[in-house]
């Protein structure tokens, strides 16, 4: 059951131009205090990530889009990414893709596009190690998923490189330094 429900749209930027992508966040366990407004950092980077021009063609396809961000512990990850990826450890960050449009959802409300689970102490931890805020990693990460639910991914190098591109491009939108910069194996920050 969640401890806290924010809603954090995402809907307008700070000009006022409507955005296709919103997310909610909801704080299942884990102390994200540390990580300061978490649901403003994530509405920043849905804002960012809706403005990116390789990803507008996406709000024609799609309409109105919403996403949750569910901010957890690692144990909560690690029972997930058990259940569903079978590796018996936590990870810094899970995407579950919505099958596509709920039975009872209006024409007119956003589409749902999936779950994003964060964990709190791998957060953290990795914030720590690659010497970033938290908060900047916890933005990376939200980019990170949201564009998991919106079909990327990063199973081969022609994968990875087209989104390490996109997330460079996003990231630097919100004042973030490139994550993979002087990686020997770029996707070791990403273990999702």
């Amino acid at each position: 059951m969640p401890a806290d429900e924010s809603d954090s749209s995402s809907s307008t930027d700070p000009a006022g131009v409507a955005r296709w992508l919103s997310v909610d966040v909801v704080e299942e366990a884990g102390d994200w205090q540390a990580f300061g407004d978490v649901a403003a950092l994530a509405a920043r980077a849905a804002a960012a990530v809706a403005g990116t021009p390789d990803l507008i063609s996406l709000s024609l396809a799609n309409g109105r889009s919403e996403a949750c961000v569910a901010l957890a512990d690692d144990a909560g990850v690690q029972v997930l990414n058990r259940q569903y990826r079978g590796k018996d450890k936590p990870t810094n960050v899970l995407s579950f893709p919505a099958p596509g449009r709920p039975a009872g959802i209006e024409p007119d409300d956003p589409r749902p596009l999936g779950d994003i689970i964060l964990a709190q102490e791998t957060v953290a931890r990795e914030a720590r190690e690659q010497c970033v805020s938290p908060e900047h990693h916890f933005q990376h990460l939200v980019v990170h998923g949201l564009l998991h639910l919106l079909g990327y991914d990063h199973e081969t190098d022609e994968e990875a490189e087209a989104m390490e591109a996109l997330e460079i491009a996003i990231l630097a939108r919100l004042g973030i330094a490139n994550p993979y910069e002087g990686e020997i194996d770029r996707r070791a920050v990403i273990q999702s």
